[in-house]
């Protein structure tokens, strides 16, 4: 069995004027929000065995701060392509993973996660699935799994959707 792990980044500022976008960096809530995520998936045993990150600054942080907890961390590649990346760039780069990698995470931008992440459900949570379609917020996190031994037989509808945790659902599961 393989798992993928689709994380979107923390929330960015916009304060700074004249930077390129891919140069936005965290705000104080998106700062907050990655080591919130980051523990979730440690507590639910999801650490990666390969991380393909963007480029962008708002990516490297929140994969920074969310992997704080990982010991050993992750090998991790930073990828220009996975910046703003189209769901079909996604599976084709996912279709090139190693076969020794069985948890990879892409830790990325909407609207192309979220698509992707739909397009590979097949089977899973209904709410959690009318969830994900409405939104996949900042910081959110989607982990899927699949029946198959090579990544290049991962594809659309062959997913099981495991989790989607954002870190306004971790902090109402936590008020209860």
């Amino acid at each position: 069995m393989l798992t993928l792990t689709l994380f979107r980044h923390a929330k960015s500022s916009w304060e700074l004027t004249g930077v390129e976008d891919s140069e936005r960096p965290l705000n104080a809530r998106g700062m907050a929000a990655a080591p919130v995520m980051g523990s979730f998936l440690k507590k639910q045993g999801l650490k990666p065995d390969l991380v393909l990150c963007s480029t962008s600054v708002r990516t490297r942080q929140t994969l920074e701060l969310a992997s704080g907890d990982w010991d050993p961390e992750p090998r991790t590649k930073f990828e220009g392509a996975l910046y703003l990346a189209e769901p079909f760039n996604m599976l084709e780069r996912v279709r090139k993973t190693p076969g020794t990698v069985k948890h990879l995470m892409i830790v990325g931008h909407n609207p192309g996660l979220q698509i992707f992440a739909i397009e590979l459900i097949g089977e899973g949570d209904p709410e959690l699935i009318t969830a994900l379609s409405q939104k996949l917020p900042t910081a959110g996190v989607v982990v899927l799994t699949f029946e198959s031994k090579s990544w290049k037989d991962i594809g659309p509808r062959k997913g099981r959707l495991v989790h989607f945790a954002t870190p306004k659902m971790l902090s109402a599961a936590a008020a209860e």
